[in-house]
């Protein structure tokens, strides 16, 4: 039932304010909801229906032993074949509540029609055989229902020279195409989206129950053929993310955080998942990178001098990493190799978030690239370096990963301590990535592509950011990918930081994460010869 906050309201039109009243309804004893029209026309065009609620009630009062609800509340027809004016059954509640049944089903979506009205659900054993209810209805208040979140859809925009505007509609690619897609995307925990740090956001947009539903059709709506998630909780990756995915085709990889958070309800921990299409992949073999295991390992070779104790205060942060290399069932059009296996390394990380620990970032995002480096010395293998760095274009860890250095000069690294990238000549590596939003910056021609360089920052060709809150803009998430051995295609468009500002600040009912997207389109080279940088 759809309850009206206001009791005069038309029974032939209930969004309707009533302003006209039939006596005879009054007189004849029928319920005074029913006596309600929103105009004098509204009740001449009703009067063949509405007169026959009059001849039911002096029937009624007559058999003396009918119930009001079963005389009224039926939208049967007329003796003429003809279908009442009517709303489904109108009822009239102790205290005045009247409500109107919208639906007799186990699930009801919301329409346009109950926004702003609280809805009522009603359920019953019913016997088998005498179709009667059985003991008390059972019943259930909702909120007042709202408007869907209508986020503006973002386009997939070519940057490979095509003068062509793209639009998001992957499922056009035949699964014979030789090109991929991969999302990168911190979803916000629900153990971080507090009131509190979000007092900005509506309660109701920052509920998980609102946010996760929010989250699922955003992500799915992008249709990527690999999701690289951070921030997603165990509980919620196990009873959510993994099963609804799998609805949707998804084979899932986890690996969570190493230490627990309690939340004042249940202890919870969150971390980072990978999901790909199992009609485009399939799973070959996957890393977990504890940062923690590392860092005990690194103590042991610190200077005795050095406090192993209040160095691993400094360290242990359980930040995690997660690589799966995948196998592709797709054939490269490009490859000279046919028949050859189409393997592909994909790194999912989240890195601390401290901004006070610079040298514990680049530490961690150095110990993850040499793990990727062993894994590119045994096999030919194409690479994406996905997640949330917590570290801005130009910083140290950002410089390691573009540059495959750090200039020692760098005013990150004066903050040191316990010279954990000590010496600087070690802060390198031989892995050819490339950012993959730096394409923007890059090209020259295309539709979209002038307003998409206006959003990215020229001097260091990165967005101008991935992260939104009330008080902050900034870059943090990269898709990063070798270039000797994939090609960037396509980038989903970025967000325009002035339009966000007029809906305040991420997370919002539109958005539910403080973070935005980044989904960018690949196709292997045809074969990978890897030069030392």
């Amino acid at each position: 039932y759809r309850i009206q906050s206001d009791k005069k309201v038309c029974s032939v039109h209930p969004l309707e304010q009533a302003t006209f009243q039939c006596l005879g309804c009054i007189k004849a004893k029928v319920p005074t909801s029913k006596s309600y029209h929103c105009s004098s026309r509204c009740f001449s065009d009703a009067w063949q229906h509405h007169r026959v609620l009059h001849d039911r009630a002096a029937n009624a009062i007559n058999e003396n032993g009918a119930e009001e609800e079963e005389i009224y509340g039926q939208n049967t027809s007329m003796n003429n074949g003809s279908t009442s004016v009517y709303p489904a059954a109108i009822v009239e509640r102790t205290g005045g509540e009247i409500s109107f049944e919208i639906g007799r089903s186990k699930k009801y979506t919301p329409t346009v029609d109950d926004i702003g009205h609280v809805l009522r659900f009603e359920c019953a054993a019913v016997d088998a055989e005498t179709k009667l209810p059985v003991g008390q209805v059972k019943a259930i208040l909702t909120s007042r229902v709202i408007p869907a979140p209508t986020p503006t859809p973002r386009r997939l925009l070519p940057v490979n020279g095509s003068d062509m505007m793209g639009h998001l509609d992957l499922d056009g690619r035949t699964a014979s195409s030789g090109t991929f897609t991969v999302l990168s995307y911190n979803i916000l925990a629900e153990l971080s989206a507090t009131s509190e740090s979000y007092s900005y956001c509506p309660s109701w947009a920052l509920s998980w129950p609102y946010r996760r539903q929010n989250l699922l059709r955003e992500i799915v709506g992008y249709r990527a053929d690999i999701l690289c998630l951070q921030e997603v909780q165990s509980d919620h990756f196990e009873e959510f993310f993994a099963p609804e995915l799998d609805k949707h085709g998804y084979q899932a990889l986890y690996k969570k955080k190493t230490t627990e958070i309690y939340n004042g309800i249940a202890h919870a921990i969150d971390g980072c998942a990978t999901f790909f299409r199992r009609d485009r992949f399939s799973h070959v073999k996957k890393y977990e990178v504890e940062f923690n295991k590392a860092a005990q390992s690194l103590v042991d070779t610190l200077n005795p001098s050095i406090s192993k104790k209040t160095a691993l205060s400094r360290l242990l942060k359980d930040n995690v990493a997660l690589i799966a290399v995948l196998e592709a069932k797709f054939s490269n059009h490009a490859a000279d190799t046919p028949g050859k296996r189409q393997l592909l390394c994909v790194a999912n990380t989240h890195v601390n978030v401290n901004q006070d620990l610079k040298d514990v970032k680049l530490w961690q995002v150095h110990t993850l690239l040499k793990g990727l480096e062993k894994i590119a010395a045994s096999a030919e293998i194409p690479m994406l370096v996905c997640g949330d760095f917590n570290s801005i274009p130009g910083s140290a860890p950002h410089s390691l990963l573009a540059m495959g250095k750090v200039d020692p000069i760098h005013p990150d690294l004066s903050i040191d301590p316990f010279l954990i990238v000590r010496p600087l000549s070690k802060l390198t590596h031989q892995l050819p990535l490339v950012s993959a939003y730096s394409s923007f910056a890059r090209m020259s021609r295309g539709l979209g592509l002038e307003q998409q360089r206006m959003r990215m920052d020229p001097s260091t060709n990165e967005p101008l950011f991935t992260y939104c809150s009330r008080d902050f803009f900034c870059t943090v998430d990269y898709i990063f990918y070798t270039a000797d051995s994939l090609t960037v295609e396509s980038l989903l468009e970025l967000l325009d930081e002035e339009n966000l500002r007029k809906d305040t600040a991420l997370p919002s009912p539109e958005w539910s994460s403080d973070h935005i997207a980044l989904l960018a389109e690949f196709r292997c080279k045809s074969s990978v010869s890897r030069p030392r940088r």
